[in-house]
């Protein structure tokens, strides 16, 4: 089994992927380019940075990966913010939604924590 598949982070990024890809299969067809595209990649994105930071040597290469996907991660809460606002996705499905994103940017910020150089 590949290391990354043991790291709790990459396992939250990983359900909110699923859960993305889920929640936006109902989005417009006209976002299929626009939001559904953009938050689609985002979450990928969050869970792949994982993937690749955890294949390089040395701890602050790794975190640099963290750090991108860190960023995707608020990229996700933002875009599911817009979609809760244009009724895109109803009340409870943001609230899963972000709920799963909050607990996958908490593990991926406690990963990136842990990979400080000792003082």
């Amino acid at each position: 089994m590949a290391p990354y598949k043991e790291l709790l982070a990459w396992k939250e990024c990983h359900q909110l992927v699923l859960d993305v890809y889920q929640a936006t299969k109902s989005f417009p067809k006209h976002e299929l380019y626009g939001l559904t595209s953009q938050v689609r990649r985002a979450a990928f994105s969050a869970a792949a940075n994982i993937v690749e930071g955890s294949s390089r040597k040395g701890r602050r290469e790794f975190r640099r990966f963290l750090d991108i996907s860190v960023a995707s991660l608020s990229e996700v809460e933002y875009a599911i913010e817009v979609a809760k606002a244009l009724e895109y996705i109803d009340a409870d499905a943001f609230a899963q939604l972000d709920g799963q994103q909050r607990r996958a940017r908490f593990l991926t910020w406690k990963l990136h924590a842990s990979l400080r150089d000792p003082e």
